[in-house]
């Protein structure tokens, strides 16, 4: 089943709609604080896949030029938090720009468009707006970027922990054949996504496929996010968010299959 983003994702699975979900690794955090009951099984990739956009002729230069401007992002999803967390390290936030809450495709639409300033972008809409509309990354930071989490539901993880070892290790498989097969991945990805090859390759120069089993590099990436959740009232008050994302990663299902 395919979403059109983490928050879609997470949806689903707090919905009983699906058992496992796709999504990056602070927006899987936000939704278990909000309650959802997930646990983040395997990490599929290292990516840089958002950043900050604007279009090819624009004179926005930097995060502080974002001031008083329309900038498009999903809620819930890596490319917001990472515009929060952007828009903070530069001593502003949310408050300090008009933020249009568009699904990914629809802020890539916008932008090109000229109906927003800027967009929190994501892969491959990002890399194709990049070749086929010459948009420009302004602000580019892979560690604001959480990992691709797999995420499982707590009573799937529970009732049927086999299945849940079966799921990794397919994946398991993948990437080890993406990471001798660069090319013919990029094909693939061309075909299936209906993307053009350059766009395809331009996306997986972004995407790192070596660490697959979560652990402590993941959770000290999340505890030092973490902040933003309560900064901007993401979460509700009084939430212990490290005590959250210590319940979220559950690395056992992963070890017991990566080799």
């Amino acid at each position: 089943m395919l979403s059109a983003g983490s928050n879609r994702a997470l949806e689903y699975l707090n919905s009983g709609s699906i058992d496992f979900g796709s999504t990056a690794g602070l927006a899987a955090v936000l939704s278990k604080a909000n309650g959802n009951p997930i646990k983040g099984v395997y990490i599929y990739s290292r990516p840089e896949w958002t950043a900050l956009v604007v279009p090819k002729d624009s004179p926005i230069k930097s995060i502080k030029d974002l001031k008083g401007k329309k900038v498009a992002a999903t809620k819930g999803t890596d490319p917001f938090l990472f515009l929060l967390r952007s828009l903070h390290a530069e001593g502003l936030k949310k408050s300090d720009i008009e933020h249009v809450a568009l699904q990914h495709a629809d802020g890539r639409a916008a932008l090109e468009q000229g109906k927003v300033d800027a967009w929190a972008g994501l892969d491959p809409l990002m890399a194709a707006s990049e070749v086929e509309a010459g948009s420009k990354l302004i602000y580019r930071n892979v560690a604001y970027n959480t990992y691709g989490f797999l995420n499982v539901t707590e009573k799937f993880a529970k009732d049927h922990p086999d299945h849940v070892k079966k799921v990794i290790a397919a994946y398991e498989k993948a990437r080890k054949w993406i990471i001798a097969n660069p090319d013919e991945t990029a094909k693939i990805i061309s075909e299936e996504a209906k993307l053009s090859l350059p766009v395809a390759k331009l996306q997986l120069t972004r995407n790192d496929f070596k660490n697959s089993v979560p652990g402590e590099e993941h959770i000290k990436a999340f505890k030092s996010a973490g902040s933003i959740l309560i900064e901007e009232e993401l979460v509700k008050k009084g939430t212990d968010v490290n005590k959250v994302i210590d319940e979220l990663i559950e690395p056992s299902f992963a070890k017991a299959v990566v080799r």
